[in-house]
């Protein structure tokens, strides 16, 4: 079942999260993101989207199901990598839509964070849109085996940054649902709040990612 989302109503009726939506849309529009060239890596995409719950703002985070054969039972942003002729958004929105049944139109998209190198090859680039009042969802069974609801008020905690065995960089954690994420996610999460959140500009992509996340 596709479910659309209404992601206008917020700015239309103004208050704090249509104050939201246009204060992180002006942020990601002054950020000087920084791009990468793929030099053999796969261009992928992931989607931060932000959406209203009850009047508690937040994004979705999920567990990919222990089937798939590439970081399975890891905590990750909806996301994928891009088909032929896709742009990164087009593929965001896609795979938000394969994921969790949500789909939004290419206006729902704020901008966009720096593209973050992976150690299993790929350029990922982060998209980050606005939802608006939260739906109700359809995970894929296939690629979804949990759906975690993380609010904006979550995302304020203290960075951990480790080093990695066999690396000159460190890797960083965020401490949450009742343990640690890990990068990249963790950075990509990390740097939405500094950037699009508290207007930080800070860079991730020299952070480093844990071996369980490549080996």
């Amino acid at each position: 079942m596709t479910v659309d989302a209404d992601t206008g109503g917020d700015q239309r009726n103004g208050g704090p999260a249509g104050r939201l939506q246009e204060a992180v849309g002006e942020r990601l529009g002054a950020f000087p993101r920084r791009a990468l060239e793929l030099d053999g890596r796969k261009a992928a995409a992931v989607l931060i989207a932000i959406a209203d719950r009850g009047g508690e703002l937040g994004i979705w985070l999920t567990e990919r199901s222990v089937g798939l054969r590439a970081h399975a039972g890891q905590f990750a942003l909806p996301g994928g990598k891009l088909d032929p002729g896709e742009d990164a958004e087009t593929a965001a929105l896609r795979e938000l839509h394969e994921e969790l049944g949500i789909a939004l139109p290419r206006s729902a998209v704020l901008g966009l964070l720096d593209d973050y190198p992976t150690r299993s090859g790929y350029v990922m680039t982060p998209v980050v849109a606005w939802v608006g009042p939260a739906p109700i969802l359809d995970p894929n069974p296939a690629e979804v085996a949990v759906v975690h609801w993380i609010s904006l008020a979550d995302l304020d905690v203290e960075p951990v940054f480790v080093p990695v065995p066999g690396s000159d960089r460190l890797a960083i954690k965020l401490p949450m649902l009742g343990g640690h994420l890990h990068a990249p996610t963790a950075a990509i999460m990390y740097q939405f709040r500094e950037v699009a959140l508290h207007g930080r500009t800070t860079r991730v992509d020299h952070l480093d990612q844990p071996r369980f996340a490549w080996e």
